[in-house]
């Protein structure tokens, strides 16, 4: 069964809809040499998404302890130290890809090695109402 996002006629791209795909590993998960192993096969698969034009980014992420989370409230900025979550596993990294249906972009989540040691998350891109856009 696919699923259908409401709002698929106005996220769709060249190709279909729009992706993120959200990676999650506890610390430690990688050791070293399988990291680099799985970064370089990691942009394996970014050329493989863009010769069939569906790589829009990709990206590792620095680790959490450089993390800063911004607040505002009444008014007021606080800047924290760390991740927002207090979780075992930690956002990694992450993919932007355009994919036909949600089942298209599973099966490109499946291909990431994030995937094997930790969690994919995959979420459509939310539109912007009519009138707004991005640069």
């Amino acid at each position: 069964m696919k699923l259908q996002c409401a709002f698929d006629e106005h996220n769709r791209g060249t190709l279909g809809m729009k992706y993120i795909v959200l990676l999650y590993a506890a610390e430690g998960a990688w050791p070293p040499e399988e990291h680099k192993a799985a970064l370089s096969e990691s942009v394996q698969l970014c050329h493989k998404l863009h010769a069939n034009g569906q790589y829009i980014s990709a990206a590792p992420l620095e680790p959490p302890e450089v993390a800063k989370c911004v607040r505002v409230r009444d008014g007021k900025t606080a800047v924290f130290d760390g991740p927002f979550v207090e979780t075992k596993e930690q956002l990694g990294g992450y993919f932007l890809i355009e994919a036909n249906d949600i089942d298209e972009a599973i099966s490109v989540a499946a291909e990431i090695p994030g995937a094997r040691r930790g969690t994919a998350e995959i979420r459509p891109l939310l539109p912007l109402p009519d009138g707004l856009t991005l640069p």
